[in-house]
């Protein structure tokens, strides 16, 4: 039941996100936009509440419930940034809007983008942990927590290769390629 409910909030997600861009930018409707986009965490609170209900009448902990921690995590920690960027291309496509700023692709300014991104995943896997923590807390000595405890450790695994990953761009930052129209243009007089 609980995988169900994390694909239903999910595809939810999806489609409140794209019924309050449509609304927003299609329709020229931006309050109602705004409110189908404000919808959207009480997706998360009902899987929350619902992954609680399932442990309270007994489930027994696994992976679906760890799952539901991390999928609320992940809102937590990048929701808003990706509903900020389809937002930017979409008021730009449907909404007359200037294009989106893209991503800083050399130099430190990709190392600082790629580490503001590393920080949403350590927002992500703090609320993940604080999710899963609460949920061993609430089975108690009753039920076996293990794989619970052991998703943990998964998940700031994932975060700590993400943060090496991003560390490669402060301390290797990509250089732009050399542009050769910028090149001096040699003496004729001195080519073989």
């Amino acid at each position: 039941m609980i995988v169900t409910l994390i694909v239903v909030c999910e595809v939810g997600f999806w489609v409140l996100l794209a019924a309050g861009l449509g609304a927003r930018y299609l329709l020229r409707m931006p309050r109602l936009g705004m409110a189908l986009l404000l919808c959207e965490p009480l997706l998360e609170i009902l899987l929350l509440v619902v992954t609680a209900m399932d442990l309270k009448n007994g489930a027994e902990p696994a992976w679906r419930h760890s799952l539901a921690a991390l999928y609320i995590g992940y809102t937590v920690g990048h929701g808003h940034r990706t509903v900020k960027w389809l937002d930017g291309h979409a008021a730009h496509r449907f909404g007359g809007g200037p294009p989106p700023v893209k991503a800083p692709k050399y130099g430190m300014a990709r190392a600082h983008h790629e580490g503001r991104i590393w920080l949403g995943s350590v927002v992500m896997a703090s609320v993940a942990t604080a999710l899963l923590l609460a949920a061993v807390r609430y089975v108690g000595g009753d039920g076996d927590t293990s794989k619970l405890e052991a998703s943990v450790g998964g998940v700031w695994r994932m975060v700590g290769i993400h943060g090496l990953i991003a560390l490669t761009y402060a301390i290797w930052p990509k250089k732009p390629p050399q542009d050769d129209s910028a090149a001096p243009a040699r003496d004729p007089e001195k080519v073989p």
